[in-house]
């Protein structure tokens, strides 16, 4: 990698920030984009080679349908929902353009921890992210009450035995990216060795 590259890549690790799907509208990634995006996104750690992990893309009408069983189901739980949590259960899945789901096919190995497959998904995650703001995009990596619900995952498109590292959302913005706190190098690091 060139300099001017090197240049381009730190600029953007300095300013990454998701944006709230809330705050998401279209136009989102088209098929040709999504296909650039995920073939980036799976250029990850993945210790032997196993590609735990697998994406369900949601797009269109589809959306709005998951999005009214998914309140069905809050409302079996919960039939006293304000109004208010009622629209956001409703649009779950519509807020952003595209959701993509990470799907980590984690399992016992002979040789690959399991803990290292959970992890390649969760890098696959932030690859996703960083793939649709190099697209033009701006993202999101959420999980939510329904990535924990099995009763949710014949709806989803989730197997038996699998589990949810997130729903990344991808679309446009009108509203202004601002920055948030981050930790203090001190309260995170722990040096061990040679002061440099």
């Amino acid at each position: 990698m060139n300099t001017q590259n090197n240049a381009a890549l730190l600029d953007y690790l300095k300013t990454r920030r998701s944006v709230p799907a809330f705050q998401m509208c279209e136009p989102g990634p088209n098929r040709d984009q999504l296909e650039d995006i995920l073939r980036l996104a799976v250029r990850v750690p993945d210790h032997g080679k196993l590609a735990p992990w697998r994406f369900i893309v949601y797009r269109g009408d589809r959306r709005a349908e998951i999005g009214e069983a998914l309140l069905q189901m809050a409302l079996e739980k919960n039939p006293d929902l304000s109004e208010e949590m009622v629209n956001v259960e409703r649009t779950r899945f519509t807020r952003a353009p595209v959701v993509i789901a990470v799907v980590s096919k984690a399992a016992p190995h002979f040789k690959i921890p399991e803990w290292e497959q959970v992890m390649s998904a969760g890098a696959v995650c932030l690859n996703l992210l960083m793939a649709a703001n190099a697209h033009g995009y701006v993202s999101n990596w959420l999980t939510e009450w329904f990535a924990f619900d099995e009763r949710a995952f014949p709806l989803l498109g989730i197997e038996p035995g699998e589990k949810v590292a997130g729903f990344i959302h991808i679309g446009s913005t009108t509203f202004p990216v601002t920055e948030r706190p981050r930790p203090e190098l001190a309260d995170v690091v722990t040096w061990v060795g040679e002061a440099e």
